[in-house]
């Protein structure tokens, strides 16, 4: 667990996360700078804070964010309400907070108990998969005498999760991302093709590729020379980290243009292992093949 700078942020009104209305765009209070010491803290002594840092950029990032508005509001017209509540960090306009709460990818959520700050996940789970996560950090924190725990889970939806599912959400709890990648990969051999796997194993494997990089500087520095593909590939993981899609298609989609025989063989294979984080639906994927057809054939 962690904690902000002592000098970090000023004041805000939280009164109405006590008070969640049905979410639009955006779920939860929107958390900036000048808020979060003076509330967000003091209120993790009463209840669960939780966090999720998004951007408009990453789709993924707001469909967890719609999902937990979606659990608060059901939590919240429970007769005992809600025993949390939720703001939302956009990481493009409040990169201040977004440094202080050290993100490096979204969606990431994070919980705020008695002033401490705990890593839930940087994934994008299922709903049930979302609850599970909930009801631990509640369970957390009634040990520590901040709400009650919540009542046992309906077992109908913890059947839905696959036992090494709990478990790679659990590593990646602990932030032990290779034990998560190990699990999911346990998962694709019993169940080849399950897509929620092959999707965990992908997100897990760009978690472990940039971790410990200073995305931004990756970013400028590959800008800079375009020569050095390895550093391209670290540009390139970053920006679909930050979920700027288009930028990272682009940049390998140039570079499987210019290059040949191995390193050819490199980009591609790189940027088709970055496809499968992004939804099939989403246009700009569908460009993106259109254009890396364009670019082999």
């Amino acid at each position: 667990m962690s904690s902000l700078p002592k000098n970090f942020g000023s004041a805000f009104d939280l009164s109405a996360l006590r008070s969640p209305a049905a979410p639009q765009e955006v779920a939860g209070v929107s958390i900036n700078q000048v808020n979060l010491m003076q509330e967000v803290l003091p209120a993790s002594h009463e209840r669960v804070v939780i966090l999720i840092c998004w951007s408009a950029r990453s789709p993924q990032s707001q469909t967890v964010m719609a999902a937990l508005g979606k659990l608060l509001q059901e939590d919240a017209a429970k007769p005992e309400g809600a025993g949390w509540l939720l703001g939302n960090v956009n990481i493009d306009l409040e990169p201040e907070v977004a440094q202080a709460l050290q993100v490096q990818a979204v969606p990431l959520a994070l919980a705020v108990i008695q002033e401490q700050i705990v890593p839930l996940f940087e994934t994008v789970p299922t709903l049930p998969q979302l609850r599970a996560v909930i009801d631990k950090v509640l369970s957390l924190a009634a040990e520590r005498g901040i709400g009650t725990a919540p009542e046992a889970g309906d077992p109908s939806v913890e059947d839905k999760l696959e036992p090494e599912e709990i478990r790679a959400l659990e590593a990646l709890d602990l932030g032990d991302f290779a034990t998560a990648r190990a699990t999911y990969k346990e998962w694709l051999n019993r169940a080849p093709n399950n897509p929620l796997a092959i999707l965990g194993l992908a997100q897990v494997e760009l978690l472990l590729r940039i971790d410990g990089l200073e995305t931004d500087d990756v970013i400028r520095r590959s800008n800079d020379d375009n020569s050095d593909l390895v550093l391209l590939r670290q540009a390139a993981d970053c920006e679909i980290a930050q979920g700027n899609f288009e930028a990272a298609f682009a940049r390998l989609i140039a570079a499987v243009k210019r290059t040949a025989g191995d390193e050819r063989k490199e980009m591609r294979e790189h940027l088709v292992g970055l496809f499968a984080l992004v939804d099939p639906a989403d246009p700009i994927l569908n460009k993106a093949r259109q254009q890396l057809a364009s670019a082999l054939f």
